[in-house]
């Protein structure tokens, strides 16, 4: 029986985890043997039927993570309220062995925890950091420096960089952030819970 097995809504989602599940001391859990599932019917699919693709899992693995994006879910507003929701329905198999993050706006906001990792990974080409840069292009930042529109923010960088748009790109910066320090709050709850499953 493996350890744990994720639910997500896409690639990019799914290569951002395994980039931080690659480093388990980062993140302060023992190793783990762990599989991915992913939705077709990606956020949406996630929060209507992910319980239920779920609990046919319950006998091959402990632990069960539901991963999906509030932005595009089609239940925009209270992510916690919507997580509680999911937490409730996944609860009906796994009882404690379950656990739904649903991330705001979207996965995208992790990879804005370190502008070094970004610049590296991008090979951004620009001087100065990317964050004036988007400032000047007009993109507003929250009070821990991430863009408000991490998507678009991404995007917008893409015609300077010229790297091509690739789910790996999101496992190689989870593969180089401080997985400690990060302060996203849907990716302390996701951390707090591998700590309380897998102790280091």
């Amino acid at each position: 029986m493996q350890d744990l097995v994720l639910l997500v809504a896409d690639k990019n989602m799914q290569f951002a985890l395994q980039g931080a599940l690659a480093r388990p001391q980062a993140l302060g859990i023992r190793p783990i043997s762990y599989a991915f599932r992913s939705h077709m019917g990606r956020d949406g699919g996630v929060r209507t039927t992910g319980a239920a693709v779920l609990a046919g899992e319950a006998a091959r693995f402990q632990h069960a993570l539901m991963l999906l994006d509030v932005e595009g879910c089609g239940k925009e507003g209270d992510p916690l309220g919507l997580e509680f929701q999911l937490d409730q329905e996944l609860h009906l198999v796994w009882g404690e062995r379950g656990k739904a993050i649903v991330i705001a706006p979207e996965v995208d906001v992790w990879l804005w925890g370190a502008g070094n990792a970004l610049r590296e990974a991008v090979q951004w080409p620009e001087q100065g950091p990317i964050r004036s840069w988007l400032e000047g292009k007009g993109f507003e930042f929250n009070a821990d420096g991430k863009p408000l529109r991490p998507k678009e923010a991404l995007d917008a960088m893409r015609p300077v960089h010229k790297q091509p748009r690739s789910s790996a790109l999101y496992q190689k910066i989870t593969g180089k952030i401080s997985l400690k320090n990060c302060t996203d709050a849907a990716f302390v709850r996701l951390r707090d819970q591998l700590r309380i499953w897998f102790p280091a």
